[in-house]
């Protein structure tokens, strides 16, 4: 969801990749409702992304959204700024209807998170300085495995 997110609230000026540690064979049913539904976001595209992939690239911001993701992220070159914003993972709850709750409140607050990090003076100059075909900045975020998007 926080790649989905980051890049709608960016309008796409952030080059953003979202993986994790051992991901799901597909996005989450719950986090494509949520992010349809609540953000008007199309989802066809999402799928989950290992962060093998990954390795060796270099990216400006390396965010993680929970402590599990936190623990096992590795080291990317180029001395990205790490972020960490722990939140629960809403497929780990139990129930359909709790479960919903859970990914509407995980999407809420990234989304909180994310609009406070861009609205950060020097996160705003990049963005604001995005004279090129290049974003201006780019991040990855490490995300639970259960609820991969």
């Amino acid at each position: 969801m926080a790649e989905a997110l980051l890049h709608h609230l960016s309008r796409g000026r952030v080059q953003v990749f979202s993986a994790g540690s051992d991901p799901q064979p597909r996005v989450h049913p719950l986090a494509r409702e949520t992010l349809e539904h609540r953000y008007g976001i199309a989802t066809s595209e999402l799928y989950p992304k290992s962060m093998n992939a990954f390795l060796g690239e270099r990216f400006d911001y390396v965010i993680t959204v929970c402590d599990r993701a936190a623990e096992v992220c590795p080291v990317f070159p180029g001395d990205p700024q790490r972020i960490h914003w722990s939140f629960e993972d809403p497929a780990a709850i139990d129930g359909e209807s709790a479960q919903r709750r859970a990914f509407a409140a995980a999407a809420h607050g990234i989304a909180a998170r994310l609009r406070l990090w861009l609205s950060v003076p020097a996160v705003r100059r990049r963005l604001d300085d995005a004279g090129s075909p290049e974003p201006p900045a780019s991040a990855v975020d490490v995300i639970p495995d259960a609820g991969d998007a």
